[in-house]
């Protein structure tokens, strides 16, 4: 691996860090939106990424490129693309709020534990990367930090431990969905974000209507949509699409399985919720498996989704874009 390389992996590595931080301050606002504001789980997602699209749209319909690389797209490749943000929007995030609206935060982070691992078995015979005996390692160590840190009573109930199953599927899913679309890099990270978000978007914003109707907003459920549309999704996944061209699915799983100890300590900070002895050991535990599932790349041996068949076999290997 090339110093060029090696540098595009620590920057994709870190963009992926931060995005995570963005995404776990997301589920403390979402608890406030939905029992102090009284915003429906699934009208508050179809908000939240409704007014994204919408923002991402408007910055599309600005960039000549971004434009001419929609006009552009195959049919294989908006299949692709509608498929993410089906499964990535419209089904793991209204499954998400689900699950918070109707149990602890914390308990509806702790079920997207298996998520790392998971993808690290399914990922080799799905899109052909060749998983490391380190990051198999590393995912399960953060399965077992999260069943330490939550160890004890969770709150759990029926409907948001179903909605924590279906998220866990879904995201699952979109991981390697999302990782064999990007690591082509014959679409842009804009281009990708907005219409596989656009498509999810509607999806949600029909559910939701159909579900809950029209809600009622106050100032401060009209400021926290807005900030969850502007910078916890619109910046935040346009940010991880674009690290994801050099992050292999285990990486980005992993790095997205420290979201289980970031949400508790942010618990802890604004809601006053210790993690005591026990908890401070998970958080050892998981970040030590989100370090070990870093270590070693992976290759590719199959065709990405959407990536003309003269190009397989070449997809991850392409040096980084500046």
């Amino acid at each position: 691996m090339s110093t060029a390389e090696r540098h595009a992996r620590r920057r994709a590595i870190a963009t992926a860090l931060f995005v995570t931080v963005l995404w776990s301050s997301s589920w403390i606002l979402i608890r406030v939106g939905v029992d102090d504001e009284s915003l429906p789980p699934l009208t508050f997602a179809a908000m939240r990424y409704s007014a994204a699209a919408g923002g991402l749209a408007g910055w599309v319909l600005a960039q000549p490129s971004t434009r001419s690389e929609l006009r552009s797209l195959r049919a294989d490749q908006w299949r692709a693309l509608a498929a993410l943000g089906l499964i990535y929007y419209a089904v793991t995030q209204g499954a998400q709020f689900v699950a918070i609206a109707h149990q602890p935060a914390a308990t509806a982070s702790l079920m997207l534990a298996p998520t790392p691992f998971l993808v690290a078995v399914l990922s080799q015979r799905s899109i052909g990367e060749t998983v490391s005996r380190r990051q198999v390692a590393g995912a399960g160590l953060i399965i077992v930090g999260a069943v330490v840190f939550f160890a004890g009573d969770l709150g759990a109930t029926v409907v948001g431990m179903t909605a924590s199953v279906i998220k866990l599927g879904a995201n699952v899913t979109s991981s390697l969905l999302g990782r064999s679309m990007n690591r082509s890099q014959h679409l842009s990270p804009l281009t990708v974000t907005v219409a596989s978000m656009t498509i999810g978007a509607a999806a949600l914003a029909a559910t939701g209507l159909m579900v809950d109707g029209v809600p009622r907003v106050t100032p401060t459920a009209a400021a926290i949509v807005v900030w969850l549309a502007v910078v916890n999704t619109a910046w935040a996944f346009t940010l991880w699409n674009s690290s994801l061209r050099y992050l292999t699915a285990v990486e980005s799983a992993s790095i997205n399985g420290t979201m289980l100890i970031q949400i508790a300590v942010l618990a802890w900070l604004f809601l006053g919720e210790s993690p005591g002895l026990i908890g401070a050991l998970g958080i050892a535990i998981v970040s030590s498996g989100a370090l070990l599932a870093q270590r070693g790349t992976a290759t590719t041996t199959r065709r990405p989704i959407g990536t003309p068949r003269t190009t397989a076999g070449r997809a991850s290997q392409q040096p980084p874009q500046p």
